[in-house]
Order: structure tokens, then C-alpha cells, then sequence
């Protein structure tokens, strides 16, 4: 029997579209996949000349299945504050974070990037899980007085080095003043949006939320493609590539309801994603502050594999997750994302693996889709770990 190794995805009503989905169709789009419950494209044919380009010139993302959770009313900050680790007292308007939302066991249910847009008005910029519900329950529960929706928004990112020049097009030589993790309103062409210093690269990059998104969310992608077009832009689905060189994890493949953040890398020496120290209680902080005490028992790591290129990640080449075996052949973990970075010419990854094989330097063997390959734990993030490149960007982008 032979297996259909491309079967396609199903294309029908039942299954949401993005505000951007007419839109970023019409540039071919090559595989997509499902992300909180909407059509996503995951690339446009290429994988590896969309790393390129995004490298080198300037890149259009429909991430409209970034979903919004909108937390409001008299007690939103408070609210808000008890579902993530991280001190919001410490976040101010106009402000952006990325948290974790965590469950009473202290496993990570989402890693949003959170949008302080008053004292108590809050986005939750979604990964691929179901937040909203989780929130609504929480607050009925606790009968706090907010208001919990998922407002029409939807969101797109411009990224890449000439990022800041399509931007400056189309808001102006004034949006070269928002700082790194920072979120402004602007109108552009009568319509609202807010726009932040972030995204899912390294690389310099803006996200551009849209209001009224399932009215204007083609207006929106037309005028960006415009603006786009004299500075090379080119339409790209995530690029999995950067991320994973850059040590950015995703949500279901490197972290999920199972993990906690100290097993991730953050809480032990990233005290600011979780601070167990603050007077506000959280939910899991109970949970987080034992597992801090006790230790943890596996561990997330970076990894080199050797062999032949394992592709892109978003490419269908690794429909699951590659086995890790000891020196001896004992299964000890898995590889949860992985990819051959063009620019380091070498396969990379994260592992989850006992603590005991958490070391840099300690061999392993990993069984990716070529068979069983030697691999070797190794520093995260691959490159650029202290990002120098979106800041020499953000230099030459500033106005004389």
C-alpha cells in the first residue's frame, strides 16, 4: 500500500478564515495548516528563499490567526494579572510582553505576546490554544467584574531589515520611534490599527493589528503590498528557520499543558518570566514555586544533527517528532522542532531531554527522517544571542 505523502488540507466552511485569508491567497500559497481553528499559510512555495528574503530585503505575514483575547472593565489589570507569571505592575500602557499563561500545575496553556492598551484594556496576542474559554471560566468563577472577548482583529507583520521603510511609508518617519516591545495607535487610510515593535524573528519587524478586520482586512493587505512593493517586499508564511535559530519556541511542538517554564529555560535564571516573588498570586504559582524548590527533571536543550538536511519544519518533513536515544540506544526524549539553517549549514533543534543530558558537549543520537544520526547538545539560541542584528537595524533605520 502507498501513502499519499501530500494529502492537502480541505478547504470548506466550517473551519475559520483569516481577516487576510482572500488576500494572501492570491500569492500562491503552498501548504497551509489549521492554527486556533483557521486556515493558515505556513509558506508560499519556497521555505528556504522565504528565509532568504526575510534576511535580506522585507517580508508580509497573515498571522490573522493570532486571535485576540480582550480583557476590560474595573478589574482587568487584576484579572489579567493573576493568569500569567509575570509582574504586569511592571508593564506599562502602550507596553508589550511576552508571557506564559499557565494552569494550576504550572504547565504552560499559551505564550502570547500581551498588548497593555490602557490601565485596564489588555490583548492577549494568541499561540495555537484555546484561551479565551480558559479565561472566561476563570473570571465567572472568580466573579471579577471584566469584560472577556475576542474582538474583529487581526494582525499582520512586516518583517525583515527594509521593515522600517515600508513602515515609514505608510505611518510616516514617526514610527521609528517605537521602542522594541512597545505598541502605538495610529489610522492609516480611516483605518484604526495598532502597531507594535514586535514579531516571531530576531529580525527587525512590525505587527499591524487591525480593527474592523473582517471588513478591511484586504484593504489593509492591498496597501501594505503597495507600500511594499519599491522596497522588494515578498508574502512569506513564519519562518520557522529564524525562529528556531534565534531560540523563539513554539507553542505545541517545544512547549504545551505538559511543560512547565523551568523546563523550557525560563524561571531559573529568567526570574522576569516568572516571578514568584511578587505580591499578586497567579494561577500555578503554588505549583511553580514547589517545582522550583524540588528541581526539575528534564530539560529543554539545543541540539546539532548530523546527516542529511531535515528541512525547513514547516515544509512536511517533520510530520512528528525525532526520537533521542542515549550513546547506548536507551529512548530518553524527543526533538520537538527542528530544521537545517542554510545560514549555519547544519541541522538544529530543541530536545527534550533528562537533566542528566543537559550539558554542553554530551552525544546523543537522533532519528530524524534519514535514519539514525549523531547529534550533540549545543549553546541556544544558535545565533545572534544577544540581538545584535534587529538593534544594528534599528541604528540604521533612525533618521539622521
Amino acid at each position: 500500500m502507498t501513502i499519499n505523502p501530500e494529502p492537502g488540507i480541505l478547504q470548506y466552511p466550517r473551519i475559520r478564515k483569516s481577516p487576510f485569508f482572500y488576500a494572501s491567497r492570491k500569492h500562491h500559497v503552498g501548504l497551509y495548516s489549521v492554527y486556533n481553528h483557521t486556515y493558515h499559510p505556513r509558506h508560499y512555495g519556497d521555505p528556504v528563499g522565504e528565509y532568504w528574503h526575510l534576511l535580506e530585503a522585507v517580508t508580509l505575514w497573515d498571522v490573522g490567526v493570532e486571535r485576540q483575547v480582550e480583557i476590560t472593565g474595573p478589574d482587568a489589570f487584576d484579572f489579567t494579572n493573576m493568569l500569567v507569571p509575570r509582574d504586569l505592575s511592571k508593564c506599562k500602557v502602550g507596553q508589550c510582553k511576552y508571557v506564559f499563561v499557565t494552569n494550576a500545575d504550572g504547565g504552560i496553556i499559551n505564550d502570547p505576546v500581551l498588548l497593555r492598551l490602557g490601565e485596564n484594556h489588555f490583548w492577549l496576542s494568541l499561540a495555537d490554544s484555546d484561551v479565551l474559554l480558559w479565561a472566561k471560566g476563570l473570571a465567572h468563577n472568580l466573579g471579577m467584574n471584566v469584560q472577556i472577548s475576542e474582538p474583529d482583529v487581526g494582525p499582520v507583520q512586516v518583517q525583515g531589515p527594509r521593515s522600517s521603510k515600508v513602515m515609514v511609508d505608510l505611518f510616516g518617519e514617526s514610527i521609528l520611534d517605537v521602542p522594541y516591545y512597545y505598541a502605538v495607535q495610529r489610522q492609516l487610510d480611516g483605518m484604526d490599527v495598532v502597531v507594535s515593535r514586535t514579531g516571531f524573528t530576531a529580525e527587525l519587524g512590525y505587527e499591524i493589528y487591525l480593527h474592523n478586520a473582517s471588513q478591511d482586512g484586504v484593504r489593509l493587505w492591498d496597501r501594505i503590498w503597495e507600500a511594499g512593493r519599491p522596497h522588494d517586499l515578498r508574502v512569506i508564511g513564519p519562518c520557522h528557520i529564524r525562529r528556531i535559530e534565534a531560540g523563539i519556541l513554539s507553542w505545541g511542538n517545544d512547549i504545551t499543558y505538559d511543560t512547565n517554564p523551568f523546563e523550557v529555560g525560563y524561571g531559573f535564571e529568567s526570574t522576569w518570566m516568572v516571578d514568584l516573588e511578587q505580591e499578586a498570586d497567579f494561577v500555578g504559582k503554588e505549583a511553580l514555586r514547589r517545582i522550583k524548590q524540588a528541581g526539575i527533571s528534564r530539560k529543554l536543550v539545543g541540539v546539532e544533527i548530523g546527516g542529511p538536511g531535515v528541512g525547513s519544519f514547516n515544509d512536511g518533513s517533520m510530520i512528528d517528532v525525532f526520537a533521542v536515544y542515549d550513546p547506548g540506544g536507551a529512548r530518553i526524549g524527543d526533538v520537538t522542532s527542528a530544521c537545517h539553517s542554510p545560514r549555519l549549514d547544519r541541522n538544529i533543534g530543541y530536545a527534550m531531554v533528562p537533566v542528566g543530558y543537559q550539558e554542553i558537549g554530551t552525544r546523543l543520537l537522533v532519528e530524524t527522517q534519514h535514519g539514525m544520526q549523531d547529534a550533540v547538545v549545543v549553546e541556544k539560541p544558535f545565533l545572534d544571542p544577544t540581538k545584535d542584528i534587529p538593534k544594528r537595524l534599528e541604528r540604521e533605520a533612525a533618521p539622521a
